[in-house]
């Protein structure tokens, strides 16, 4: 495949070509059609540059390491962003400890909580908590929601790739948020990224 005929291909029809051919142009161009948008969401989490870049090559190489079985049940994107988030939480689990060893601080006898260490605590608990109340929800309910709030996708967008209407697309979303709302509380229903919590509403 030449690097032009690439680019007119769909995000599947290059995964495939990966998968069977192991065709790195293919590779090459779902690279750069997805660096810049997962290097967005790993800097604005993690606020660093460096470490949002060594994240992302990580995440592709993986792509590349898995890429004989690779099956992706949703957007190629959705894949990636997810990757990024739990990567992010890897990054920032391990920042944290390597601080507590580092500073030789008990933080459970002596009771002492940074301002970091704390929230970065408080966040992995609600974000697990958020993760187990969206798995519950319905399928296509739970797919809207994530095309909405991780895909950044608009009703319009979400109405035309699963071949339904706008008003069934906020129909979903409202269900999805009143259920979370009846499984969590509405000052701690959050999502979680790199040391920020931002409101799903």
């Amino acid at each position: 495949m030449t690097k032009y005929a690439s680019a007119t291909w769909t995000d599947e029809t290059l995964i495939d070509l990966i998968r069977v051919k192991e065709d790195r142009v293919a590779f090459s161009e779902l690279y750069n059609r997805y660096w810049e948008k997962i290097f967005l969401l790993a800097a604005n989490a993690l606020n660093s540059k460096e470490e949002a870049e060594e994240c992302v090559q990580d995440i592709f190489c993986s792509l590349w390491n898995r890429r004989e079985t690779l099956k992706l049940k949703y957007s190629l994107y959705t894949y990636l962003a997810v990757a990024v988030k739990y990567r992010v939480i890897n990054i920032l689990d391990s920042a944290f400890h390597k601080r507590k060893r580092t500073q030789n601080v008990d933080l459970v006898e002596n009771d002492i909580y940074s301002p970091s260490a704390e929230t970065l605590l408080l966040e992995k608990e609600l974000f697990a908590k958020l993760e187990n109340a969206i798995a519950e929800l319905p399928e296509k309910c739970r797919l809207v929601f994530k095309m909405s709030r991780e895909d950044l996708k608009t009703h319009k967008e979400i109405a035309a790739e699963l071949n339904i209407s706008t008003k069934t697309v906020n129909n979903h979303l409202t269900k999805a948020i009143k259920d979370l709302g009846d499984k969590m509380s509405a000052s701690s229903i959050a999502f979680i990224v790199g040391g920020c919590i931002h409101r799903l509403f």
